[in-house]
């Protein structure tokens, strides 16, 4: 009888010993998808600061640039309203693509948040098992030195 539940306790034991190495990995998982996560937002940051850094260059060009244009006057071309409108269609056409760069980037975290959350709950069910398992062996122990004394 005594040897049956030692040898339970043993099996139960290395049970326990798998636990930890799985909880283990999926801990260095979630630092390692935290981590991604840190250097995908550090390059979000990186790229917003080159674009302004562009758009601001590229604006400062285009204050100082002066066009001479002969034309007929037959027709009237507004110029100014035609590269107002080309500079709208580009400012539109960036401004999706960097929201769009920011709702995937976001989707991205949520789940890496959502994962690492899940891996938590799990490390703490099974932190409760191992206490639970602890003090049933801490009582057989107890039970055994009594039954020897």
């Amino acid at each position: 009888m005594f040897i049956y539940k030692t040898d339970k306790i043993k099996a139960n034991l290395k049970k326990r010993k798998k636990n930890f190495q799985d909880v283990d990995a999926a801990y260095m998982n979630k630092v390692e998808l935290e981590a991604k996560v840190d250097a995908l937002q550090d390059e979000i940051n990186f790229l917003r600061a080159v674009y302004e850094a562009e758009l601001r260059e590229l604006q400062g060009q285009i204050k100082d640039t002066s066009v001479i244009v002969e034309m007929d006057n037959s027709r009237n071309l507004d110029m100014d309203a035609i590269v107002a409108e080309v500079r709208a269609q580009y400012e539109d056409i960036a401004n999706r693509s960097k929201a769009e760069a920011e709702t995937w980037y976001k989707q991205k975290y949520d789940e890496m948040q959502s994962s690492a959350g899940q891996h938590e709950s799990d490390l703490r069910s099974t932190k409760a098992e191992i206490a639970e398992l602890n003090r049933l062996i801490s009582r057989l122990q107890n039970e055994i030195e009594i039954r020897l004394n």
